[in-house]
């Protein structure tokens, strides 16, 4: 899965903030120039993801990839995700960037596809969406390994879709002066769709009015949803409805049945790092 690029600067970024002049315990034990082999292993049954950038960091650094296991790809402990050979200076080089982002991005995407798994058992059609919220410069590795789970992403940057917040309402007044200002705009929305955040069945019924084609609820419970649902589709039956706001693990699927088209979430993003080891041996 080849799907996000990253360029050849951040993989150099990356390596630098590491090792950016010299590995001293290499140098001192002289063992730089020795023919090696390294292998990355897990230790669990894992989701692949980010293999592909990992295994760039060791070609970065002067190694041969021999193997590298597809990100999306379903790892069963003990399965090798990478395997690379060279002189042992430039795979020490590379060892600890690519486990730190193959342990991050494999722990992401294994559970991104339990969830995505749940969900779709108990409310098939309904999509699990990831938002932005992580921290700076993180977004490339968290939508792979985000999209290598199965979920997609929920909004990539601010320019990319229309989400009215509270924080907009707050700036324009009222609800009145929003359904104004989005139907003065509407030519030059052609393409895109309205989301507006609610926190209540009559925000949402507001939002509706004023012209919003998905209502986004932020921390409604599943128990409100199921019962605000189906009324927002009697009204409304064009409307898309988003739950999100606290959606996790635990809660994931109840949350899918209420009557929701997808779930947005950020937890993914925190999930617990896959547990993946290093070999390093003569070649």
């Amino acid at each position: 899965m080849n799907s996000v690029f990253f360029d050849h600067a951040t993989i150099d970024a990356w390596i630098a903030e590491d090792a950016p002049l010299l590995d001293l315990t290499t140098h001192l034990l002289a063992i730089g120039s020795l023919p090696a082999r390294m292998d990355f292993t897990v230790r669990c049954d894992a989701v692949a993801a980010c293999t592909e950038e990992a295994a760039r960091v060791v070609q970065h650094c002067g190694g041969q990839v021999l193997r590298c296991l597809p990100s999306g790809t379903h790892a069963s402990e003990g399965a090798v995700l990478l395997t690379a050979t060279g002189n042992a200076a430039s795979l020490l080089r590379g060892w600890k960037v690519a486990q730190n982002l193959l342990e991050y991005a494999c722990g992401v995407a294994g559970a991104t596809a339990r969830m995505v798994e749940a969900v779709q058992a108990a409310a098939p059609g309904v999509v699990v969406l990831t938002t932005r919220k992580h921290a700076p410069g993180l977004r490339h590795i968290a939508l792979k390994a985000t999209l290598s789970g199965g979920a997609l992403p929920h909004r990539l940057s601010v320019g990319e879709t229309v989400l009215v917040f509270p924080q907009h309402r707050a700036l324009l007044g009222d609800w009145d002066a929003l359904q104004a200002r989005l139907a003065a705009v509407a030519p030059a929305m052609a393409e895109k769709k309205c989301v507006i955040e609610a926190h209540s069945l009559e925000e949402a019924l507001r939002a509706a009015q004023a012209g919003a084609d998905v209502v986004q609820f932020d921390k409604a419970s599943p128990a409100q949803l199921r019962q605000w649902c189906p009324l927002l589709r009697r009204q409304h039956p064009r409307l898309a409805l988003l739950a999100a706001g606290g959606v996790n693990a635990h809660n994931a699927v109840d949350y899918a049945a209420t009557g929701v088209d997808a779930l947005v979430t950020s937890s993914l993003h925190h999930a617990p790092p896959a547990d993946i080891g290093v070999q390093v041996v003569p070649a």
